[in-house]
């Protein structure tokens, strides 16, 4: 997967999320490279995967390479997305021994959670292939490890939510409550939206179908969200709401009932999952 196809991966931000990671892992320096070995030693290394599923993070790995040391050569034998193996190899990297070292721990934690989610997000992409029912991520993201969190979740074959609370309106339960009722909520959104100039989409949480009737009343939103609704209630939801605005499901989803929900007919299903509990892929970066 391309980074260009992918709207917030800009080489900006991919840089600023590369220069703050090393920064916290290198600092001052990688002393314990910088002490053992020499620094004319010259040396290669290769990605070797040692788990099943997809791979993610390439990508992002030869750019951290490259901004480690530019003269560092990579060879590349496997791209973002394609299915692996144990013993596959994904790269081989040569030159400065101290540069390969200095930004091996990186690569490696950003490969394995990123492989880690898009191995998950495929297997779920999997179970609900035989609906239109898109898949979906969410914001529960690892602070300061968003972009390749949701990075992999493309990789791996779903759908990007928004990225962040700038670029979409959802309002949630606590939105709800706070603002004193749905009516409430979205009265005020569309009037905040409106002052401002502010194309957002907006999307609206319900809990049962009453509160479905609600925002049918009231309407001007995108998306009512059906949150924590058996299929059996989502169904009878989806088809109130008739097609006049998007449906997403949420709310505790798991391989278990993810097939049921997506039956039920609606546009989409996010699930939290897919970025907070992941196992990541175990992946090494071997001298040889």
């Amino acid at each position: 997967m391309n980074a260009v196809e992918i709207a917030y991966l800009t080489e900006e931000r991919i840089q600023r999320f590369i220069q703050a990671a090393l920064a916290e892992d290198i600092g001052e320096g990688d002393h314990s490279s910088l002490a053992a070995i020499p620094e004319e030693a010259k040396s290669q290394a290769r990605l070797l995967i040692k788990g099943e599923g997809i791979l993610a993070g390439i990508t992002l790995a030869e750019k951290i390479l490259k901004t480690v040391d530019p003269s560092l050569k990579v060879d590349i034998y496997l791209q973002d997305g394609q299915s692996v193996k144990f013993g596959d190899i994904g790269f081989v990297v040569s030159g400065s021994a101290r540069s390969i070292l200095s930004a091996e721990r990186l690569l490696l934690n950003c490969m394995q959670r990123m492989s880690g989610i898009a191995s998950y997000t495929h297997r779920l992409k999997e179970l609900i292939k035989h609906t239109d029912a898109k898949l979906l991520d969410t914001r529960k993201t690892t602070p300061n490890f968003r972009l390749p969190e949701k990075w992999a979740v493309v990789i791996g074959g779903g759908t990007n939510h928004r990225f962040a609370l700038y670029d979409m309106i959802m309002l949630k339960d606590n939105h709800i409550d706070f603002a004193g009722g749905i009516s409430q909520a979205i009265q005020r959104t569309r009037a905040y939206l409106e002052k401002l100039g502010k194309p957002l989409k907006i999307e609206v949480e319900t809990r049962n179908l009453e509160e479905v009737k609600e925002v049918l009343a009231i309407g001007g939103v995108d998306i009512i969200m059906l949150d924590n609704m058996s299929p059996e209630l989502m169904r009878e939801a989806v088809a109130l709401i008739g097609g006049k605005y998007g449906t997403e499901a949420s709310g505790n989803i798991n391989e278990q009932t993810i097939s049921a929900v997506a039956e039920s007919g609606v546009d989409a299903i996010s699930v939290g999952a897919l970025t907070h509990s992941v196992k990541s892929m175990d992946i090494s970066l071997k001298a040889f």
